[in-house]
């Protein structure tokens, strides 16, 4: 399980994850000054770094009558919290040509505000560069201090680097390890213990002994291809013990390891380990995707809760109820296919069941956000987000039903893990969610504060299926069945009015559709059928493989919605970077602009492709799934792939890949892909006598 890191409030650059450029950076110029960018970013260069594999570059000529910025931003992301501790802002810089302090460039920072401090002269911290030395540079953040304004340096948000000496000659500068830290002395440290190897076809997962020493600042990792000689290819944050090396197939390769102090001053190296890559088959290709995703549900889990975290990095704190479901989900795969024991699962339940006996909770349902040390509410999205999330609730009561049906055994352990889960389930007052003012609908969310202040009506099409499904199947709490089809499937103004404002069409705002794109009738989908998560988070436990009602057969709307959504990405009418037949899946994720939902409509895309949208779509396209995984693996492996599987998500035409995986979507790619490889979860789920008697209740047909 993972720790906080002091990575996390210091970072401001140390790597790009993309080859060309830097996504969280930004130039301007005005000729006849001239600035090197890629896309309007700084590029990055592999030549010559501090922390491997790569640096940023700012070249550039700066002439009278011209200027030019270049932007580095602190990188933002759902969850962060970007408050950088320290009183100096440390880099390191390079000139393979001595370079005088007057030819160096100005920087100021700016604040979350917007407020621009002065800018400052390097030259006023560093005389002068030797040739094709690295110099350390640190400057007090004091140093930016306006006379007329005390700044709170935590809330630092940009470093400018603009136009000094209009001397009109060509320079070059490599920028890296740019943070914010207090200045200390710094002990010896020494290489981390056991390191371990485990091969697979592009990648070698290389795993060590937790590192406990403070003063390690990053953990180095060098390959060598003869045992002799080795190079640096990326760095580990100590509190991570893990890391994944993209190499070539059917080679050998040779590990060690160095831990590196906050002088930067590196250890001895580890020992060494082996490991040759073959090609994989398929079947052992899902089972390698399935366990790399699981693992961020085990060992990336809150150390006290024992269930998962919004983002990794994010808030080492901030349990997401929704995303440990999921996780629950993922648990269960991992003990079937033996990534742990039952003994392990068994385990980890009674420590997250007895977490969520004492959490926060509103008439039974919990928060959407959850400080996993205290089980105290997070109001993540503002002071009206203090109260029950019933949407999140019903994620996580998708995955407790799921395991009191998998831990049958007639054990004292998994009968107490089997009556917790009931007295939960049957704690969570569903019918409380009726807004009295507003009886026809449930609501997401109630505050014993603010009460049914956020208004948010669930209204179907979307992911909130699985809420209706549960609370009429409540045995203590239910809502009446026809709340299905008067709330979820409404035909009312308001109803369709939601609707068309998801699907920026009026198609599908009856809940039926009828429409055909892309050559697919669909029978039910806001517009072209909304987001990819919207036919996996209500189906990770619920089977919908003979669901049919009124309105539509579920597991053929499901697959209709995710075809239309592939022949979208194939036909790619905006012309974006990557897409393809091999290049699909527009859903919910972290997004170069921010978290999003993107979908098969042109105003809703920008490009983002989210793997978890194509691989959670095994079960409905497996053809289509498998040659996607394939090409994110292969072709896209060296920026996509982590330690936990596939990052969120990747923007080739921003030149651009997320830095977090994140908690609600890695999983349904481990859980989806065993449910089209053994239907387990949904025979599990689908197993308990509630969601049967549900099943008759709502009159749920068999297919003919």
């Amino acid at each position: 399980m993972i720790t906080p890191d002091h990575t996390y409030t210091q970072l401001v650059f140390d790597n790009s994850r993309m080859n060309a450029s830097c996504s969280h950076t930004q130039t301007t110029v005005i000729a006849p000054s001239e600035l090197k960018s890629v896309q309007g970013k700084l590029p990055v260069t592999h030549a010559h770094w501090i922390s491997p594999p790569n640096a940023l570059e700012l070249a550039w000529t700066s002439n009278a009558d011209g200027h030019w910025t270049a932007e580095i931003q602190v990188e933002e992301w759902r969850g962060r919290r970007t408050r950088l501790h320290g009183d100096h802002l440390c880099l390191w810089v390079y000139s393979a040509a001595a370079l005088a302090g007057s030819a160096l460039p100005f920087l100021q920072i700016a604040l979350q505000s917007d407020s621009l401090s002065p800018a400052l002269p390097l030259s006023q911290f560093v005389e002068q560069l030797p040739a094709g030395e690295w110099v350390y540079v640190q400057i007090p953040l004091a140093a930016f201090q306006p006379a007329t304004e005390t700044y709170d340096f935590a809330q630092l948000r940009r470093i400018i680097w603009q136009q000094g000496s209009a001397d009109g000659v060509a320079h070059t500068l490599i920028l890296d390890e740019i943070k914010v830290r207090w200045l200390a002395e710094s002990a010896p440290v020494f290489a981390p213990n056991n390191l371990r190897a485990t091969a697979y076809e592009r990648h070698v997962d290389l795993t060590w002994d937790a590192v406990a020493d403070p003063d390690v600042q990053y953990i180095e990792i060098q390959q060598s291809l003869d045992g002799q000689h080795f190079t640096p290819i990326g760095i580990q944050y100590p509190h991570l013990n893990r890391y994944a090396a993209y190499v070539k197939v059917d080679t050998t390769y040779d590990f060690q390891v160095s831990a590196v102090n906050q002088a930067y001053k590196k250890s001895a190296p580890s020992n060494v380990v082996s490991a040759t890559t073959r090609q994989f088959t398929d079947d052992e290709l899902l089972t390698m995707i399935q366990a790399a995703h699981f693992r961020y549900y085990w060992e990336g889990a809150h150390p006290e809760a024992g269930l998962a975290l919004e983002s990794i990095p994010g808030d080492p704190h901030e349990v997401a109820l929704g995303a440990a479901g999921f996780g629950i989900f993922a648990w269960i795969v991992g003990a079937e296919r033996g990534f742990i024991s039952r003994v392990q699962l068994i385990e980890r339940m009674h420590k997250a069941l007895a977490f969520l006996s004492t959490a926060d909770r509103y008439h039974g349902v919990w928060a959407h956000f959850i400080d996993g040390r205290t089980g105290q509410t997070i109001p993540e999205f503002g002071q009206y987000d203090n109260g029950g999330d019933l949407v999140e609730t019903a994620f996580m009561v998708q995955a407790l039903l799921t395991a009191r049906q998998y831990l049958d055994r007639d054990t004292d352990d998994e009968r107490s893990i089997r009556a917790t889960i009931t007295r939960l389930w049957e704690e969570v007052e569903w019918n409380w969610y009726r807004n009295p003012a507003d009886p026809a609908f449930l609501y997401w969310h109630w505050s014993p504060d603010y009460e049914w202040h956020i208004n948010h009506r669930l209204i179907g099409w979307n992911e909130t299926l699985i809420v209706y499904l549960l609370a009429v199947a409540s045995p203590t709490h239910p809502i009446p069945p026809e709340l299905y089809h008067t709330g979820w499937a409404s035909q009312s103004e308001i109803a369709q009015n939601y609707r068309a404002g998801w699907g920026q069409t009026g198609a599908g705002s009856r809940y039926t559709n009828g429409e055909t794109y892309y050559g697919i009738k669909l029978d039910v989908g806001v517009g072209t059928g909304g987001p990819l998560f919207f036919t996996h988070y209500s189906f990770l436990g619920f089977d919908p493989r003979g669901a049919r009602d009124a309105y539509c057969d579920y597991a053929e709307n499901n697959r209709n919605i995710t075809l239309i959504n592939y022949r979208y990405c194939v036909a790619n009418p905006g012309g974006y970077a990557g897409y393809s037949d091999a290049c699909w899946g527009l859903t919910a994720s972290d997004d170069y602009a921010g978290y999003a939902a993107r979908d098969a409509n042109e105003p809703n895309d920008n490009g983002t492709i989210t793997p978890t949208g194509a691989l959670g779509s095994f079960p409905y396209t497996p053809e289509e799934s498998l040659r996607a995984l394939k090409y994110f693996y292969r072709e896209l492996g060296s920026s996509l792939w982590g330690i936990y599987g596939f990052r969120d998500a990747i923007n080739l035409t921003q030149d651009w890949v997320s830095g977090i995986f994140m908690g609600l979507n890695q999983a349904p790619i481990t859980v989806m892909i065993e449910n089209y490889r053994t239907g387990l979860l949904w025979r599990s789920f689908m197993s308990n006598p509630e969601i049967g008697e549900m099943w008759k209740k709502l009159r749920f047909m068999k297919k003919d």
